[in-house]
C-alpha cells in the first residue's frame, strides 16, 4: 500500500519539497502507526530543509541529517493524528487513541502515515492530545509546550520572579507567557507592535516593542530572560534584555541545548491545556498540497504563534 507524502531531496528553499507516492509503512513490535491529521511547520523544519543555518552548526547538523541531502526524505518533526495499528508490545496506548507529539530526527510527519515507538527517544516522543484542541492545534501545543516547560524549567522559575520573553509572540512564546502566568511570575513580552495587543491578552503584564524600543529604563532587572528567537537574531533591545539580570539571574535562547523529547512533559502541557491554563496560538493552517507555501510564511519570521498543515481532514 502506498501513502501521500512530501519529500525533499536536496537542501534549498521551499519549492524543494515535492509531493508523492511512497510506500505505507508498517509499525514493529514496539511501535504505533499513527493516521496523520495535521503536522506542525516549525523554525526547526525550516532549518532542516534549507540547511541555513551558522556554519559551526552546519556541519555536525548535515552529519546529523545526511551530508549532500536529507537522509531522511520525508521530512517534518510535530505531529497530531489517530493510533491505527500497534505493535504486539505497545502498552500505553491503543487503537484508535488521539495523539501528538515530535518524531524527532525520526522525521517523517509531512505524510499521511508514520510509525513511532511508545518510548521517549530522539526519535520522538507521543502522548495523548488534549481533548479540547484540534489536530492542528495540538501540534503547535506539543512543539512550543515542549520548547517553553524545558527552558521554564531550566530557568527554576518561582512564583513573583520578573521574567522576561524575547520573542514573545511566536510558537513557544505565547505558551511561556501562559505557563509562566500560571506559576505566579510577573512577565515582560518582547515583540513587534502588530502583535503588542495580543501578548497582553495572553497575560503579559509589560510589553515591549523592540521595532521601537532599543533599551531598558535604569535599574531594570529579571530574574529569569529567556530568548525564544535564537541567539543569532540580535537587537539593541536583545542585548539590554540580557545585561538586565539579577545577580543570580539566568539567560537562556532557544539554541541552548537539544530539545528535550519526553512523554511526560506532553502529559503535564495536556493537562495544563484541558484545565484551562493554557491554549496554543495557531496562527494559519494550511491544506497539504500548499506545504510549499507554508514553509515560506515561516520562513518570512512574522507568524503569530504556531503553523500547521492539514494532511487528512477530521473524519
Amino acid at each position: 500500500m502506498t501513502m501521500k507524502a512530501t519529500i525533499c531531496t536536496k537542501y534549498g528553499a521551499p519549492e524543494v519539497l515535492k509531493m508523492a507516492e511512497v510506500a505505507k509503512p508498517t509499525p514493529k513490535d514496539n511501535e504505533v502507526l499513527i493516521k496523520i491529521y495535521a503536522a506542525g511547520v516549525t523554525a526547526s523544519d525550516i532549518f532542516i530543509r534549507s540547511s541555513n543555518v551558522p556554519l559551526r552548526l552546519k556541519i555536525p547538523m548535515r552529519i546529523m541529517v545526511g551530508i549532500v541531502k536529507p537522509r531522511q526524505p520525508i521530512l517534518g518533526l510535530v505531529l497530531a493524528g489517530k493510533i491505527e495499528k500497534i505493535g504486539k508490545n505497545i502498552k500505553r496506548f491503543k487503537v484508535g487513541d488521539e495523539v501528538c507529539g515530535l518524531a524527532g530526527f525520526k522525521f517523517g510527519a509531512y505524510a499521511e502515515y508514520v510509525c513511532l515507538k511508545e518510548t521517549d527517544s530522539t526519535a520522538g516522543a507521543l502522548a495523548l492530545k488534549p481533548k479540547n484542541l484540534t489536530f492542528e492545534e495540538a501540534t503547535v501545543a506539543a512543539y512550543g509546550g515542549l520548547l517553553a516547560f524545558q527552558f521554564l524549567v531550566e530557568g527554576h522559575v518561582q512564583k513573583g520572579d520578573k521574567v522576561l520573553i524575547y520573542g514573545a509572540s511566536g510558537t513557544s512564546g505565547t505558551l511561556a507567557i501562559q505557563i509562566l502566568k500560571h506559576l505566579g511570575a510577573e512577565v515582560t513580552g518582547v515583540c513587534s507592535t502588530a502583535n503588542l495587543e495580543m501578548v497582553k491578552k495572553l497575560g503579559a503584564d509589560h510589553v515591549l516593542d523592540y521595532t521601537k524600543q532599543d533599551f531598558l529604563p535604569e535599574g531594570t532587572k529579571y530574574d529569569f530572560v529567556l530568548n525564544t528567537v535564537g541567539k543569532y537574531k540580535t537587537s539593541k533591545l536583545e542585548n539590554a534584555c540580557k545585561n538586565a539580570l539579577t545577580p543570580t539571574g539566568k539567560y537562556l535562547t532557544v539554541d541552548d541545548g537539544a530539545m528535550k523529547l519526553e512523554a511526560k512533559r506532553l502529559e503535564k502541557i495536556k493537562e495544563y491545556v484541558e484545565a484551562g491554563h493554557i491554549k496554543p496560538v495557531l496562527d494559519r493552517c494550511y491544506p497539504f498540497d500548499e506545504i510549499v507555501e507554508a514553509h515560506r510564511y515561516v520562513e518570512k519570521g512574522h507568524k503569530r504563534g504556531g503553523v500547521a498543515i492539514r494532511i487528512i481532514e477530521n473524519e
